[in-house]
């Protein structure tokens, strides 16, 4: 069994070299930690004090979905899954496989940032745009579970980001593109949201456990 650990948040590091960032990022942070992917297969999610469970894009799905029971139970403790990325295996409940966007003109990757604290602030062509091309932020959506909250929104209704607190006894966020914490560095609007969002998840993690004890007094 693992020790008891004071890190909040769990990264699961893919080994990707677009995550190394991301992977510095973390390893900076006192209430993170860094994990490799394949030692999830020994590693108690349950025992270990973890608050929230980040996965990105480079992650290995097949190894996901073979974790598949372990990720559910530690959602149904009253904790946080953040996926940021392309889901093509359903190891997320509730989750749908991701479907790209058509694409006829640049403006087809136009973001709608919707009212959300996580967006506080942050200015569509920011996250639209990065160095004048579009489509680096997002290129399609994850169809929504029933009662999930959209975020973000590409034209045509399709959701970027939503989170889905019906699916599990925890909340789900799924983002179809990068790590939302990584946007931090950034020196436009989009460097708010890595900040933001950690709020959020604290927030978002103290309204559960507040349900959860309501329903146990009910």
């Amino acid at each position: 069994m693992n020790r008891k650990t004071e890190a909040d948040f769990l990264f699961l590091d893919s080994g990707a070299s677009f995550s190394e960032q991301n992977v510095r990022d973390s390893q900076l942070d006192p209430n993170m930690k860094v994990l490799d992917q394949y030692d999830l297969i020994d590693y108690d999610l349950c025992e270990t004090g973890h608050k929230f469970l980040i996965v990105d894009e480079f992650i290995d799905q097949e190894l996901m979905l073979e974790e598949q029971e372990h990720i559910e139970a530690f959602l149904n403790q009253g904790h946080i899954l953040v996926f940021c990325g392309h889901l093509f295996r359903p190891w997320i409940p509730g989750a749908s496989l991701f479907v790209p966007k058509t694409i006829h003109h640049h403006l087809d990757y136009t973001v709608t940032v919707l009212d959300h604290p996580i967006f506080e602030g942050v200015l569509s062509d920011d996250i639209t745009y990065n160095k004048g091309v579009a489509g680096f932020f997002a290129r399609g959506h994850h169809p929504l579970p029933a009662g999930a909250e959209v975020l973000l929104r590409l034209p045509g209704d399709e959701p970027v980001t939503y989170i889905d607190r019906l699916s599990s006894q925890g909340t789900i966020i799924v983002h179809s593109g990068r790590n939302l914490l990584g946007y931090r560095h950034s020196t436009n609007s989009a460097g708010r949201i890595g900040d933001q969002f950690k709020r959020f998840l604290y927030d978002e993690y103290q309204a559960l456990q507040t349900r959860r004890g309501q329903e146990c007094a009910e």
